[in-house]
């Protein structure tokens, strides 16, 4: 009888451990696609198709977290998506309700994983483009976004904010430097979804630096 009941417990102990794994493998699929839709949203070439993949992926997100709400993953993927919504129609914050959800799946990722590097990147740049009032931080967005590249040399995004940051600021020469290394990484790693941006970017960043100077 004694075995028959250690037999049992570790039946139940397996089903639970292989339920948990399916568990996991699913909200990993489910965070893989919603980036995927939020990567296809910034390639997409008209306000119609970013929308559909941003939405698309935000439901992928939003399931992600509801299945496993520790997920860092889970909550950047959806805070990815609904970030990419509030950009559709240019860099505005029209949403407050928007973005104060965007900054709550942002928020918990960093919670979840103090060192997710995408999640410090994405904070860095929310800090030096927001004002004051909303919790911005230029100089401590700029120091966050410097660290960034620091841990991982082939940051791109987190190069792009913080060239846009330093020509605001007057650094207009170091911040096309930063922008065209931005480029030429997006370039090499073959980032499709950034290649577009970073060239508008420094195209943009050359202007304001011949005005300046």
């Amino acid at each position: 009888m004694r075995y028959l009941v250690i037999a049992l417990w570790f039946a139940l102990v397996l089903a639970l451990i292989t339920d948990q794994a399916s568990a996991g493998t699913h909200v990993q699929q489910l965070t893989a696609e919603a980036m995927q839709e939020c990567s296809l949203g910034r390639q997409a070439q008209t306000r119609t198709d970013r929308i559909q993949h941003f939405a698309s992926g935000q439901a992928l997100g939003e399931q992600a977290v509801a299945e496993d709400e520790s997920s860092p993953d889970a909550h950047f993927a959806l805070f990815c998506n609904l970030g990419e919504q509030l950009r559709v129609d240019g860099e505005s914050l029209s949403s407050l309700f928007g973005f104060r959800r965007m900054m709550k799946e942002l928020n918990r990722t960093l919670e979840l994983a103090p060192d997710h590097l995408d999640a410090l990147s994405a904070k860095g740049t929310v800090l030096v483009r927001v004002p004051g009032f909303m919790g911005g931080d230029k100089e401590k967005g700029e120091l966050l976004l410097r660290q960034v590249i620091a841990r991982e040399p082939a940051a791109v995004n987190a190069r792009l904010s913080l060239a846009k940051s330093y020509c605001a600021g007057g650094r207009h020469e170091e911040a096309v430097a930063i922008a065209t290394k931005a480029l030429d990484l997006a370039q090499e790693l073959q980032r499709v979804d950034f290649i577009p941006e970073a060239r508008q970017v420094l195209a943009q960043l050359r202007t304001q630096s011949a005005k300046g100077n």
